[in-house]
């Protein structure tokens, strides 16, 4: 779904930091004071905070940057811009990952990539949904292929390299990973990755790579997070990088590493990983379905397994599938 011309206007109006009366709005939209007051109120069903003063108007109160092909395309580097295989920028859509698998289906290329204003049915790991409000954070997914199955061990591990590399270029420090695929901030989640794959009569696979980064999470929405989460508006204030830079710079180290996965594997990224992690030597519970293991995190395999010892000096090996890992206590 995209929004209509009036819906973009009156977003673009109230996030000038002003406030604009009923009046004025409905003069430079077009349309009555009641409109605009159904026009505001949607947009506050979408999760946009507006702040409405008697005497004063309408003022978003927190800036919506909308998405912007033309931005995103001249921020990419050289090589991702090669290697970009088709933009597709939607206002409101189900999931990004699920409209890239649609495409998948009737022939899109590797490298096609569809980012959204927001989502109605994000998604996350093992059936968990992603609150997605509008305008506020970074919804994207990009398509590989690949000619094996085999070829996507541990990507997962090496998209989060990439994602900790393209917050580096933005000036965001201190972001760390949690195995398989979450991006925290001071054990708190800042993002997360989900790969969707689905196979193809040739033999070969078609891998979804879906990123949720929280840049800005409006309260109302925080109430609605079942674990502790943290923005970049937090992180960073007001140094906050924008939403197209961002799309771009996650893009500029995404594109080139899928495109060089298929020779590398997850060997060149592991060291840099191992960096990163911040459940290394921390005691952690694994859960398959019913069962519990208790442990402490050692490592990670070649391949992107868990290694976790457990209480009775035991060495496991776990791979994320349906696995939930949480730190002990």
């Amino acid at each position: 779904m995209q929004y209509d011309a009036l819906t973009k206007t009156l977003l673009h109006l109230l996030s000038d930091n002003g406030f604009h009366s009923g009046t004025e709005l409905a003069s430079r939209l077009g349309i009555s004071r009641t409109a605009v007051w159904k026009a505001v109120r949607a947009l506050q069903y979408r999760g946009i905070e507006i702040a409405a003063l008697p005497g004063k108007g309408y003022r978003v109160t927190q800036p919506v940057e909308l998405l912007s092909e033309t931005v995103i395309q001249s921020s990419l580097s050289p090589s991702a811009g090669r290697l970009l295989g088709g933009l597709d920028i939607c206002d409101e859509i189900d999931s990004t990952n699920t409209h890239l698998m649609r495409l998948a289906a009737k022939g899109a290329p590797s490298g096609a990539v569809c980012l959204a204003e927001t989502q109605t049915a994000g998604k996350g790991r093992i059936g968990r949904s992603w609150l997605s409000p509008l305008g506020a954070n970074i919804y994207l997914s990009v398509l590989w292929r690949f000619d094996d199955h085999s070829l996507v061990a541990g990507l997962s591990l090496a998209v989060g390299v990439a994602v900790i590399r393209a917050l580096d270029r933005m000036g965001i420090i201190g972001v760390g990973l949690k195995w398989p695929n979450d991006i925290l901030w001071e054990d708190r989640k800042l993002g997360g990755i989900l790969l969707e794959v689905a196979g193809e009569a040739h033999g070969g696979c078609a891998v979804i790579v879906g990123l949720g980064l929280n840049r800005y999470i409006p309260p109302v929405v925080g109430r609605g997070i079942d674990q502790a989460w943290v923005d970049l508006a937090t992180v960073a204030g007001a140094s906050a990088p924008s939403r197209n830079r961002l799309a771009a710079s996650i893009l500029s180290e995404l594109l080139p590493l899928l495109n060089d996965y298929r020779h590398t594997g997850l060997g060149p990224y592991l060291a840099e990983w191992r960096r990163y992690h911040h459940l290394t030597g921390r005691e952690v519970v694994v859960r398959q379905g019913d069962a519990e293991t208790a442990g402490t995190v050692a490592d990670v395999t070649g391949e992107g397994l868990l290694v976790v010892v457990c209480k009775d000096g035991k060495r496991r090996e776990f791979a994320s599938g349906d696995v939930r890992l949480r730190i002990a206590g």
